[in-house]
């Protein structure tokens, strides 16, 4: 069986300071480098959040505007119509959206049916007032950007960050990554050797989106602006240890050289703070949020951000130390289940 992979890229502000990669990459006898590209799961909500800051710099988008108006559809907590939900509110998880159904839209799938289900929201709450992580606001933020715009997720995403940075990285397997990347990227398996993600047999998984409702994966059925979830903004970037360092380089260097410094203070200010009675916290796993920013202290109190994810039996966490401008992309794969969860900030797992 092979062995998990463990992989660490420090840096600081201009420069990869050490590398680290042990194990394998999901394939008996290849040997994991921190130059192999990895699912990594809510990381990739960082990156969406950046193209959205982009946008926002451009005046191509409003983060305070009532995102059913560039939908072409309503986008309302049924409990509270009158209260309009927006981008802040998407990318800070203060939107009332909860996770009480699946957020995998099939190929062929349409929001608007699923923002009118009144599971997903929260009934006490209305839009900005309450803390709740949720991956599907990401597919809601997706399609937003996606009518704002008039492209396809992956591909914005890609002219607006990837390709800026010079990074070869994609979300699910979409444009920005070279020819051949699928190839090298790590397979995740589950801690007993199944297959979870990205099998490194060709065809073993060979629809990179959550296949259509009658099975099919021909990309051109995708609408723009009507799915949102088929490339996983939520968590379907691939990318390397190497090529994550960059985007928390970026983070050290406030927001440059894509964002403006006031696009990048909004980006990190903390939209949400716990005060004991104003969000779910999961037993203390979130202590403040900003716009796609994780914001934690470690044991000594120290304020870190970025993002941790989890997913597919990998633990991962790309954390800055604002005040060192230091920091350091890791991640493990093959996690047990049961294994409790964690930042991937001072112990990964």
């Amino acid at each position: 069986m092979p062995q998990p992979a463990r992989v660490r890229v420090d840096f600081s502000a201009t420069a990869i300071v050490a590398k680290q990669a042990e194990g394998d990459a999901g394939v008996v006898g290849r040997k994991v480098t921190t130059a192999d590209p990895v699912r990594v799961a809510s990381i990739s909500k960082l990156v969406t959040a950046i193209a959205v800051m982009r946008l926002v710099d451009e005046g191509a988008i409003d983060l305070d505007r009532d995102v059913g108006t560039y939908l072409g559809f309503p986008v309302r907590n049924p409990a509270f119509p009158d209260r309009i939900v927006t981008l802040r509110h998407l990318l800070s998880h203060t939107s009332g959206i909860r996770d009480n159904i699946d957020y995998l839209l099939p190929l062929d799938g349409r929001l608007e049916q699923v923002v009118a289900n009144p599971a997903i929201w929260h009934p006490g709450y209305k839009p900005g007032d309450y803390f709740s992580y949720a991956n599907l606001n990401s597919p809601v933020i997706a399609a937003t950007v996606e009518a704002a715009t008039r492209q396809r997720f992956d591909r914005l995403i890609a002219r607006k960050v990837l390709q800026p940075m010079r990074l070869d990285a994609c979300f699910n397997w979409g444009a920005g990554c070279s020819n051949g990347r699928r190839a090298q990227a790590v397979t995740l398996l589950r801690a007993n050797g199944d297959l979870a993600r990205d099998a490194a047999v060709r065809g073993a998984d060979p629809c990179p989106v959550q296949p259509a409702s009658d099975g099919g994966c021909d990309l051109t059925r995708y609408e723009i602006g009507k799915n949102g979830s088929s490339f996983s903004p939520q968590g379907g970037l691939r990318i390397s240890a190497q090529d994550l360092a960059r985007i928390g380089q970026l983070l050290i260097n406030g927001g440059r050289p894509l964002l403006s410094r006031r696009a990048f203070a909004e980006m990190t200010r903390m939209q949400w703070r716990d005060t004991g009675f104003n969000g779910d916290t999961d037993n203390g796993y979130f202590k403040a949020y900003g716009l796609g920013v994780h914001i934690h202290p470690d044991s000594k109190g120290t304020i870190w951000i970025g993002h941790v994810g989890e997913a597919y039996a990998l633990r991962a966490g790309l954390w800055v130390n604002p005040a060192t401008r230091k920091g350091f992309a890791q991640y493990v794969t093959m996690v047990p289940a049961e294994t409790p969860v964690g930042h991937c900030l001072e112990a990964c797992p």
